[in-house]
């Protein structure tokens, strides 16, 4: 609903935060990327607030709608009470692997995060009563010039959480998240963590034998059409390789008028009966209506309907 290029104005609120900031001043306008870029690389308050109220109208609203989404990727321990974190409050909390599972789902859907979280330093412009001026921003996440393959995603500190970190690299195909709280070596524990995860973690290749499938097909001159698989890569475990399973959703017949390489079913592989991947089945070739034939009667009676309307 909202654009980057989407210009937001800061309230006398928002520039009232403390902690991290990036020192935004009430009726400074900021567009949508440039406040991204203050949150995930500064952990700007100032700037969480000001796209919490443009986005809900209120952080309150705003807030509302955090939990609702996090009830909803099945974050089942965790609960907000504000946009950033800087309430010291029994209702505000969360968990290590609450937070993985948000930011997997950040990660997974909105890709062009990574643009944000993998900034070093990088100015922005105050343009205020007072004049223009430039800020710096500065990533704490040391881990980006420190581990190879690091690309984010946030840290955070408060008195009552204490150092708080969650990172995720990606080496060779695979990405593994790690998340930590209240770790005050938090940076060497994410490194063994990541170390460890990728000696146990590669991308392996399933591709199922789909020669012996094949689909009858109705109203073409072919009885049947053979279908295809694609491979799908998979981050798995050394000891779950030998564990997926693969089952087949496809109809009992076609109707013909397909071209190679339409959609004819599914392939789901499962580990332990839950699914962890599907891919297309597909028409290996083309299976074209059968011609009908005219009978004689028809031609005679399509010569003399011509006739009679020359």
């Amino acid at each position: 609903k909202i654009t980057l290029q989407d210009e937001v104005v800061t309230s006398a609120h928002a520039k009232s935060m403390g902690g991290s900031q990036v020192f935004l001043e009430e009726g400074e306008k900021q567009t949508v990327d440039t406040l991204l870029k203050c949150i995930l690389v500064a952990s700007g308050n100032d700037a969480s607030v000001a796209m919490a109220e443009y986005i809900g109208g209120s952080e309150e609203a705003f807030v509302q709608k955090m939990n609702e989404r996090a009830a909803a990727l099945g974050m089942e321990n965790t609960h907000f009470v504000d946009c950033c974190g800087l309430t010291d409050s029994d209702e505000h909390y969360t968990t290590p692997r609450d937070i993985a599972i948000m930011s997997r789902e950040l990660l997974l859907n909105f890709p062009q995060v990574e643009q944000y979280t993998t900034i070093w330093m990088e100015d922005i412009t105050h343009v205020t009563a007072k004049g223009s001026s430039a800020f710096g921003l500065t990533n704490t996440n040391k881990l980006l010039r420190s581990y190879d393959g690091c690309i984010g995603v946030k840290t955070g500190f408060t008195d009552s959480a204490r150092r708080t970190l969650v990172s995720c690299a990606e080496r060779d195909g695979v990405r593994l998240i790690a998340v930590t709280l209240n770790a005050p070596n938090d940076w060497s524990d994410h490194a063994k963590m990541l170390d460890y995860g990728f000696e146990k973690v590669t991308l392996c290749e399933m591709k199922y034998d789909s020669s012996a499938l094949s689909l009858s097909v109705v109203g073409s001159e072919k009885e049947t059409v053979g279908v295809e698989c694609g491979a799908v890569k998979l981050p798995l475990c050394n000891e779950q390789k030998d564990k997926i399973t693969a089952e087949i959703y496809m109809p009992k017949f076609i109707y013909a008028g397909l071209a190679a390489g339409e959609k004819v079913g599914e392939i789901h592989y499962l580990l332990n009966g839950n699914t962890i991947a599907t891919a297309p089945l597909q028409t290996a070739e083309s299976c074209v209506q059968k011609e009908r034939k005219t009978d004689f009667f028809t031609v005679i009676y399509k010569f003399i309907a011509g006739l009679l309307t020359r």
